[in-house]
């Protein structure tokens, strides 16, 4: 099972795939779709077209998108809506099954706290798929969402197992 996480963003938009075997998993890759232009729905462009680049280059079997946090700022949380919007779409152009998680449960599923911050995040993430090399943050919460998404397909999968 390969599983294709997303961390959206207006201006950067993390991915992580994974491959997913038993209970095994490897990083296959990671990185950043960086929206440089500066309006808004060119950005939204670049997040869509770099996202597709990455289905179509690493063929996920399914992808997990970060839902979006409304903190203070309803413009942002409206953009980042807008971005995550624009990487699920990407997702969908290819018939990829979309399965979306709140941060609080990525944060809890890797770190066993569900207000974590980024850089702990970011150490269980290298620590669980054996990374050594650097890491953007975007790029770790992305592969963070990814690993989240196999946990809790996993749990399915017995749950549903243990049904007669």
């Amino acid at each position: 099972m390969r599983i294709l996480g997303i961390d959206p963003g207006s201006r950067t938009t993390g991915f992580g795939v994974i491959d997913v075997t038993g209970s095994a998993m490897s990083m296959v890759a990671a990185g950043c779709v960086r929206s440089i232009a500066e309006d808004f729905p060119s950005r939204l462009k670049i997040v869509y077209d770099g996202v597709l680049e990455v289905v179509n280059e690493y063929l996920p079997d399914e992808m997990a998108v970060e839902q979006v946090f409304v903190q203070k700022n309803a413009d942002s949380a409206l953009k980042l809506g807008q971005a995550r919007g624009a990487a699920i779409c990407a997702g969908l152009s290819r018939d990829l099954p979309i399965h979306e998680y709140a941060a609080r449960r990525v944060k809890q599923a890797l770190v066993g706290k569900g207000g974590a911050d980024k850089y702990q995040v970011q150490h269980m993430v290298k620590i669980l798929l054996n990374v050594r090399a650097e890491l953007p943050l975007d790029a770790s919460d992305a592969l963070a969402v990814a690993m989240c998404h196999a946990h809790y397909r996993q749990t399915r999968e017995r749950l549903a197992g243990s049904i007669p």
